[in-house]
């Protein structure tokens, strides 16, 4: 079983890899500036700012409800927001929180749905995306049903079908809130290797500070209560020692209970 230290260790030095080197001012692929979103007159997100360079894979994290699925909405274009803008540098794939995937569709034409709406001919999208199979662990599985899938492979199949929307930008909004945590960890390889391989920039939302730990370069915190905007970001250096672990442990569960005034919750100091 690989551990957090090992994980986070080939995490940082394929991250680097991809990156080539030092970050630049060029290496940004999705700009948010200033965004600023509401419902039914109370606003929910207000100036609400972040920058996503090449190969990097950050996670947001924030309470129930304080705007995670809103901000990824408004930065993949499904929402409008109120004040404020967004650029990306190629196209952008977005995973909701459950898979979605079709279930009178057997998975070859699930995964090739992307390329179909995009006018390909079903065969050649078909061929398209059967090249990708044995990489994303479904190899053989292409007349199977959704609900002959495992948990694992329907995520697998789901982060293929993002993936075929051709951008190199993607989305996940909890992709492993289902999963059992064995799969989970084997996921979170699989991902990390995928991202080197792809030269993927990622931006993931989760509820799971250990996810958030274990897969990230950097770690965005949602400001408790509304309006929210985001803290600042928390870097991840590897290696990590076990007491600089549970310090940036701490330091999130602080962040995610206190508002963008710096005021903390109360919920915080009584769950301590």
């Amino acid at each position: 079983m690989t551990d957090l230290k090992t994980m986070q260790a080939d995490k940082r030095t394929q991250a680097g890899e991809a990156r080539g080197g030092a970050r630049r001012i060029d290496d940004i692929v999705l700009r948010a500036r200033d965004i600023s979103h509401g419902y039914d007159g109370e606003e929910i997100l207000t100036e609400v700012s972040l920058e996503l360079r090449r190969g990097e894979l950050v996670t947001v994290l924030g309470l129930s409800g304080s705007g995670k699925t809103t901000l990824f909405n408004i930065l993949a274009g499904l929402t409008v927001p109120d004040r404020g803008t967004v650029s990306a540098e190629s196209k952008i794939g977005y995973l909701m929180q459950k898979d979605l995937l079709l279930p009178w569709k057997r998975l070859i034409d699930n995964i090739s749905l992307p390329l179909r709406l995009s006018g390909v001919p079903r065969r050649e999208a078909r061929e398209r995306a059967a090249k990708f199979l044995p990489r994303f662990g479904l190899r053989g599985l292409e007349r199977r049903w959704p609900s002959q899938l495992s948990g694992g492979q329907r995520q697998r199949a789901a982060i293929l079908r993002t993936r075929m929307y051709g951008g190199e930008i993607m989305l996940l909004d909890e992709p492993f809130a289902g999963l059992d945590a064995l799969t989970r960890e084997e996921i979170y390889l699989w991902l990390t290797d995928l991202r080197r391989e792809y030269n993927l920039t990622i931006l993931l939302i989760t509820h799971d500070i250990e996810e958030a730990l274990s897969l990230s370069d950097r770690v965005l915190v949602l400001a408790a209560g509304h309006p929210t905007t985001l803290h600042p970001a928390l870097e991840i250096q590897a290696p990590v020692s076990s007491r600089d672990m549970a310090e940036k442990r701490q330091a999130l569960r602080r962040m995610l209970f206190t508002d963008r005034e710096g005021r903390l919750f109360a919920a915080y100091r009584r769950d301590r």
